[in-house]
Protein backbone atom coordinates (compact mmCIF):
# COMPACT_ATOMS: atom_id res chain seq x y z
CA UNK A 1 0.00 0.00 0.00
CA UNK A 2 1.15 3.06 -0.82
CA UNK A 3 1.79 6.35 1.59
CA UNK A 4 -0.66 9.47 1.16
CA UNK A 5 1.64 12.34 0.96
CA UNK A 6 0.68 15.90 1.30
CA UNK A 7 2.66 19.44 1.11
CA UNK A 8 3.93 20.72 4.49
CA UNK A 9 1.70 23.69 4.66
CA UNK A 10 -1.53 21.52 4.65
CA UNK A 11 0.26 18.81 6.68
CA UNK A 12 2.66 20.27 8.99
CA UNK A 13 1.84 18.13 12.10
CA UNK A 14 1.78 15.04 10.65
CA UNK A 15 5.44 15.83 9.54
CA UNK A 16 5.96 16.42 13.20
CA UNK A 17 5.20 12.97 13.51
CA UNK A 18 8.95 12.01 12.44
CA UNK A 19 10.28 13.91 15.51
CA UNK A 20 9.19 10.55 17.22
CA UNK A 21 11.89 8.50 15.68
CA UNK A 22 13.87 10.88 17.56
CA UNK A 23 12.97 9.88 20.85
CA UNK A 24 15.13 7.19 22.59
CA UNK A 25 11.95 5.01 22.96
CA UNK A 26 11.06 4.39 19.51
CA UNK A 27 12.41 2.70 16.42
CA UNK A 28 12.93 4.54 13.01
CA UNK A 29 9.26 4.57 12.30
CA UNK A 30 6.55 7.05 11.66
CA UNK A 31 8.28 8.76 9.06
CA UNK A 32 5.82 11.24 6.89
CA UNK A 33 7.00 10.65 3.02
CA UNK A 34 6.40 13.71 0.75
CA UNK A 35 7.38 13.97 -2.67
CA UNK A 36 10.57 14.85 -3.61
CA UNK A 37 12.09 17.94 -3.65
CA UNK A 38 14.62 18.96 -6.66
CA UNK A 39 14.94 22.76 -6.77
CA UNK A 40 18.79 23.30 -5.65
CA UNK A 41 20.78 22.08 -2.94
CA UNK A 42 20.35 24.43 -0.08
CA UNK A 43 18.81 23.31 3.14
CA UNK A 44 15.51 24.79 3.66
CA UNK A 45 12.98 24.59 6.40
CA UNK A 46 9.60 22.82 5.82
CA UNK A 47 7.49 25.96 6.27
CA UNK A 48 9.64 28.21 3.57
CA UNK A 49 7.64 30.20 1.21
CA UNK A 50 9.63 28.91 -1.38
CA UNK A 51 9.72 25.23 -0.85
CA UNK A 52 6.11 23.32 -1.04
CA UNK A 53 7.95 19.74 -1.36
CA UNK A 54 10.24 17.61 0.64
CA UNK A 55 11.33 14.44 0.88
CA UNK A 56 11.24 13.15 4.56
CA UNK A 57 12.42 9.62 4.04
CA UNK A 58 15.99 10.56 2.40
CA UNK A 59 18.28 11.54 4.96
CA UNK A 60 20.83 11.06 7.98
CA UNK A 61 21.11 11.15 11.73
CA UNK A 62 22.54 14.23 12.78
CA UNK A 63 24.30 15.02 16.52
CA UNK A 64 21.99 17.55 18.40
CA UNK A 65 23.24 18.54 22.09
CA UNK A 66 19.92 19.89 22.61
CA UNK A 67 18.46 16.27 22.89
CA UNK A 68 16.52 14.58 24.53
CA UNK A 69 13.16 16.37 24.09
CA UNK A 70 12.01 15.00 27.21
CA UNK A 71 13.54 12.48 29.92
CA UNK A 72 11.63 9.40 30.61
CA UNK A 73 12.43 9.29 34.07
CA UNK A 74 9.94 12.56 34.20
CA UNK A 75 7.64 10.36 31.83
CA UNK A 76 5.45 8.27 33.76
CA UNK A 77 3.81 6.70 30.54
CA UNK A 78 6.99 4.72 29.16
CA UNK A 79 6.48 1.06 30.07
CA UNK A 80 9.43 -0.31 32.72
CA UNK A 81 10.99 -2.54 30.43
CA UNK A 82 11.62 -0.14 27.69
CA UNK A 83 13.03 2.27 29.89
CA UNK A 84 16.68 2.21 29.53
CA UNK A 85 18.06 4.64 32.13
CA UNK A 86 15.84 3.30 34.17
CA UNK A 87 17.69 -0.32 34.16
CA UNK A 88 21.13 1.28 34.13
CA UNK A 89 22.06 1.36 31.21
CA UNK A 90 25.82 3.26 31.61
CA UNK A 91 25.37 5.56 28.09
CA UNK A 92 23.07 8.27 26.92
CA UNK A 93 24.51 9.53 23.72
CA UNK A 94 21.89 7.54 21.66
CA UNK A 95 19.92 10.03 22.75
CA UNK A 96 21.10 13.11 21.19
CA UNK A 97 20.45 12.19 17.64
CA UNK A 98 17.22 13.64 15.80
CA UNK A 99 16.66 12.95 11.44
CA UNK A 100 17.90 15.60 9.25
CA UNK A 101 16.14 15.13 5.77
CA UNK A 102 18.73 15.99 2.81
CA UNK A 103 16.88 19.07 1.14
CA UNK A 104 15.02 20.51 4.64
CA UNK A 105 15.19 20.97 7.80
CA UNK A 106 12.13 19.76 10.20
CA UNK A 107 11.06 21.82 13.02
CA UNK A 108 12.04 21.43 16.51
CA UNK A 109 9.09 19.72 17.96
CA UNK A 110 6.65 21.81 20.29
CA UNK A 111 3.66 20.44 22.27
CA UNK A 112 1.76 23.31 22.35
CA UNK A 113 2.05 23.76 18.54
CA UNK A 114 1.31 19.83 18.00
CA UNK A 115 -1.74 20.31 20.52
CA UNK A 116 -3.04 23.95 18.72
CA UNK A 117 -2.97 22.05 15.12
CA UNK A 118 -4.21 18.54 15.88
CA UNK A 119 -6.92 20.56 18.21
CA UNK A 120 -10.37 18.33 18.10
CA UNK A 121 -8.76 15.88 16.28
CA UNK A 122 -7.53 11.67 17.13
CA UNK A 123 -4.57 10.01 16.66
CA UNK A 124 -4.31 6.04 16.73
CA UNK A 125 -1.22 3.75 17.08
CA UNK A 126 -2.57 0.03 16.07
CA UNK A 127 -0.13 -3.01 16.42
CA UNK A 128 1.91 -4.26 18.82
CA UNK A 129 4.67 -3.06 21.17
CA UNK A 130 6.32 -0.92 19.03
CA UNK A 131 3.45 1.00 18.35
CA UNK A 132 2.83 1.19 22.18
CA UNK A 133 6.09 2.62 22.76
CA UNK A 134 5.46 5.28 19.57
CA UNK A 135 2.12 5.87 21.47
CA UNK A 136 4.11 6.37 24.65
CA UNK A 137 6.66 8.23 23.59
CA UNK A 138 4.72 10.63 21.47
CA UNK A 139 2.97 11.82 24.71
CA UNK A 140 6.27 12.44 26.24
CA UNK A 141 7.01 14.89 23.61
CA UNK A 142 3.81 16.90 24.18
CA UNK A 143 3.52 16.56 28.17
CA UNK A 144 7.79 18.01 27.94
CA UNK A 145 5.83 21.06 27.18
CA UNK A 146 2.67 21.07 28.33
CA UNK A 147 2.56 18.91 31.78
CA UNK A 148 0.51 21.05 33.65
CA UNK A 149 -2.57 20.81 30.90
CA UNK A 150 -5.70 18.62 32.27
CA UNK A 151 -5.60 15.24 30.63
CA UNK A 152 -7.22 12.00 31.15
CA UNK A 153 -5.98 8.67 30.77
CA UNK A 154 -8.13 5.17 29.63
CA UNK A 155 -6.14 2.20 30.14
CA UNK A 156 -8.01 -1.05 28.89
CA UNK A 157 -7.25 -4.07 26.50
CA UNK A 158 -6.89 -3.79 23.51
CA UNK A 159 -7.48 -0.27 23.33
CA UNK A 160 -5.64 3.10 25.81
CA UNK A 161 -6.63 6.58 25.22
CA UNK A 162 -4.60 9.56 26.20
CA UNK A 163 -7.19 12.68 26.32
CA UNK A 164 -5.32 16.25 26.50
CA UNK A 165 -8.69 17.80 27.56
CA UNK A 166 -7.93 21.70 26.65
CA UNK A 167 -7.32 20.95 23.68
CA UNK A 168 -9.68 17.98 22.35
CA UNK A 169 -6.72 15.72 21.29
CA UNK A 170 -6.83 12.26 21.72
CA UNK A 171 -4.21 10.04 21.21
CA UNK A 172 -4.78 5.85 21.29
CA UNK A 173 -2.75 2.97 21.14
CA UNK A 174 -5.30 0.11 19.50
CA UNK A 175 -3.46 -3.67 20.32
CA UNK A 176 -3.81 -5.55 17.27
CA UNK A 177 -0.53 -7.67 16.67
CA UNK A 178 -1.35 -9.05 13.65
CA UNK A 179 -3.89 -6.55 12.80
CA UNK A 180 -6.56 -9.12 11.72
CA UNK A 181 -8.86 -10.90 13.91
CA UNK A 182 -8.26 -13.64 16.27
CA UNK A 183 -11.32 -15.20 18.01
CA UNK A 184 -11.86 -18.32 20.54
CA UNK A 185 -13.19 -21.27 19.44
CA UNK A 186 -13.93 -24.17 21.65
CA UNK A 187 -10.98 -22.80 23.84
CA UNK A 188 -9.00 -22.38 21.35
CA UNK A 189 -7.43 -19.05 19.14
CA UNK A 190 -7.58 -18.46 15.73
CA UNK A 191 -6.04 -16.48 13.73
CA UNK A 192 -8.30 -15.77 10.94
CA UNK A 193 -6.25 -14.43 7.62
CA UNK A 194 -9.18 -13.27 5.80
CA UNK A 195 -11.70 -11.34 8.60
CA UNK A 196 -10.64 -8.38 10.12
CA UNK A 197 -14.16 -6.76 11.16
CA UNK A 198 -13.58 -7.44 14.86
CA UNK A 199 -10.47 -5.16 15.32
CA UNK A 200 -11.09 -2.24 12.39
CA UNK A 201 -14.42 -1.01 14.09
CA UNK A 202 -12.35 0.72 16.23
CA UNK A 203 -10.48 2.56 13.86
CA UNK A 204 -13.54 4.35 11.91
CA UNK A 205 -13.26 8.38 12.40
CA UNK A 206 -9.88 8.52 13.37
CA UNK A 207 -7.92 11.38 11.95
CA UNK A 208 -4.70 9.69 11.76
CA UNK A 209 -3.89 5.94 11.93
CA UNK A 210 -0.18 4.32 12.50
CA UNK A 211 -0.26 0.94 11.77
CA UNK A 212 2.53 -1.81 11.99
CA UNK A 213 2.82 -5.56 12.02
CA UNK A 214 5.45 -8.02 11.49
CA UNK A 215 7.40 -9.82 14.51
CA UNK A 216 4.23 -11.45 15.99
CA UNK A 217 3.69 -13.23 12.49
CA UNK A 218 7.56 -15.24 12.98
CA UNK A 219 7.22 -16.22 16.93
CA UNK A 220 6.48 -19.78 17.58
CA UNK A 221 6.54 -21.75 21.07
CA UNK A 222 5.20 -19.85 23.98
CA UNK A 223 4.99 -16.19 21.98
CA UNK A 224 2.84 -17.61 19.17
CA UNK A 225 -0.35 -15.36 19.92
CA UNK A 226 -2.45 -18.44 18.20
CA UNK A 227 -3.28 -22.04 17.94
CA UNK A 228 -4.91 -22.47 14.51
CA UNK A 229 -4.83 -20.22 11.42
CA UNK A 230 -7.95 -20.15 9.17
CA UNK A 231 -7.54 -19.18 5.63
CA UNK A 232 -10.17 -19.85 2.60
CA UNK A 233 -12.65 -21.63 5.15
CA UNK A 234 -9.58 -24.30 6.06
CA UNK A 235 -7.74 -24.62 9.63
CA UNK A 236 -4.28 -25.14 9.75
CA UNK A 237 -2.33 -25.86 12.62
CA UNK A 238 0.74 -24.00 10.91
CA UNK A 239 2.13 -22.34 7.30
CA UNK A 240 4.21 -20.40 5.60
CA UNK A 241 4.62 -17.29 7.81
CA UNK A 242 5.55 -15.09 4.95
CA UNK A 243 2.43 -16.69 3.46
CA UNK A 244 0.25 -16.17 6.37
CA UNK A 245 1.28 -12.22 7.12
CA UNK A 246 0.75 -11.42 3.03
CA UNK A 247 -2.83 -12.40 3.31
CA UNK A 248 -3.47 -11.13 6.28
CA UNK A 249 -1.78 -7.71 4.97
CA UNK A 250 -3.90 -7.98 1.99
CA UNK A 251 -7.06 -7.97 4.55
CA UNK A 252 -6.36 -5.35 6.17
CA UNK A 253 -5.11 -3.17 2.51
CA UNK A 254 -8.34 -4.14 1.47
CA UNK A 255 -10.13 -2.62 4.10
CA UNK A 256 -7.99 0.49 4.52
CA UNK A 257 -9.14 1.23 1.33
CA UNK A 258 -13.04 0.17 1.39
CA UNK A 259 -13.42 2.12 4.52
CA UNK A 260 -11.11 4.97 5.18
CA UNK A 261 -12.03 8.14 4.36
CA UNK A 262 -8.98 9.81 2.48
CA UNK A 263 -10.39 13.38 2.59
CA UNK A 264 -10.34 13.30 6.17
CA UNK A 265 -7.97 10.12 7.52
CA UNK A 266 -4.05 9.92 7.11
CA UNK A 267 -2.76 6.06 7.01
CA UNK A 268 1.00 5.56 7.78
CA UNK A 269 2.11 1.85 7.66
CA UNK A 270 5.36 0.27 9.11
CA UNK A 271 6.35 -3.79 8.33
CA UNK A 272 8.29 -5.45 10.62
CA UNK A 273 11.22 -3.64 12.38
CA UNK A 274 14.11 -4.53 14.27
CA UNK A 275 13.83 -5.01 17.65
CA UNK A 276 13.25 -2.45 20.10
CA UNK A 277 13.40 -4.55 23.44
CA UNK A 278 16.35 -2.30 25.64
Amino acid sequence: MAFDYCIPSSCYVIGLCLVLVQAHIVSSALIVGLRNHHNGQHRLPIGHANQTKCNLFVGSWVRDNTYPIYQSSNCPMIDPEFNCQMYGRPDSDYQRYRWRPINCELPRFNGIEFLNKMRGKTIMFVGDSLGRNQWQSLICMISATVSHTPYQITRGDPLSTFKFLEYGVSVSFYRAPYLVDIDTLQGKRILRLEDISGNANNWRNVDVLSFNSGHWWIHKGGLQGWDYIESGGAYYQDMDRLVAFERGMRTWSRWVDGNIDRSRTKVFFQSISPTHYK
